[in-house]
């Protein structure tokens, strides 16, 4: 496993990518309202990424032969946790919508995620989404030099499960830079002080994929979207960070 620490030249480079990556998430949250169709949010984004000099990430990745990833945004409602494919799906009232989005740029990649209310939402689905933010932020805390991976997943783990949630465990987050998925991985579940030590100069997505009811997720018949076994809501947030000495820098600040 070959852990790639990044010159402040690539960091430089990266802060690009993932500049266009936050202003994404803001130019798509903007349009997130009932009667939208996911389609639509794509093109925005695409368009968008496109005129800043940039390649949606995610448009024609994969593993599997035959079926490369068909949009530019994962967009993912409700019990959809991850990779839902963009299409003519209309949002509605009280829906949740995570969207995630990869730019690459000068070589480097970005990468992030935001999860959103559709109109109004339960106080169920708001309580989904501020804990899992929340998990996200503490996740950040531990990402300094010195620490370790387990450090990270921990932070997740305590904080959502003590909210009476569960962690996604058949996904993780992942190193990124030259390459979209780098290693090492950043699950968000273990133990403290287990796993690879953190150096100054790693470049991080962390990803937290929170469900309401239990961890467990099965993959959609397009062979792409994660769904929740039991059909319970479930959020997503991420941003990809640079491991600092005292406190890590995060390239894809959405507010």
């Amino acid at each position: 496993m070959a852990i790639l620490i990044k010159s402040e030249q690539e960091i430089g480079l990266m802060r690009e990518s993932c500049q266009i990556v936050a202003d994404v998430i803001k130019l798509v949250s903007t349009q997130i309202k009932p009667g939208v169709t996911t389609q639509e949010l794509d093109a925005l984004a695409e368009d968008y990424i496109k005129s800043c000099g940039g390649v949606p990430a995610f448009k024609g990745y994969g593993f599997e032969e035959g079926n490369p990833f068909p949009g530019t945004l994962c967009v993912s409602v409700d019990s959809e946790v991850v990779h839902g494919i963009p299409g003519k799906r209309v949002l509605r009232e009280g829906e949740i919508v995570s969207i995630d989005v990869g730019v690459k740029k000068n070589g480097f990649y970005g990468d992030g995620a935001f999860t959103f209310a559709v109109g109004g939402v339960s106080d169920e689905k708001k309580r989904l989404m501020k804990v899992t933010k929340e998990s996200l932020d503490k996740a950040v805390e531990q990402a300094v030099a010195g620490n370790r991976i387990g450090d990270i997943a921990h932070a997740v783990q305590s904080h959502v499960e003590g909210a009476g949630y569960a962690v996604v465990r058949d996904l993780v987050g992942h190193a990124v830079g030259r390459e979209l998925h780098e290693d090492p991985q950043v699950p968000n579940y273990g133990k403290p002080n287990k796993g690879t030590v953190l150096k100054e100069g790693m470049t991080l997505a962390i990803e937290p994929m929170v469900n309401m009811g239990t961890y467990e997720v099965r993959t959609a018949a397009d062979r792409w979207t994660i769904i929740t076994k039991d059909g319970m809501p479930s959020a997503h947030f991420e941003y990809t960070v640079v491991v600092r000495k005292d406190k890590a820098e995060i390239l894809t600040v959405y507010n």
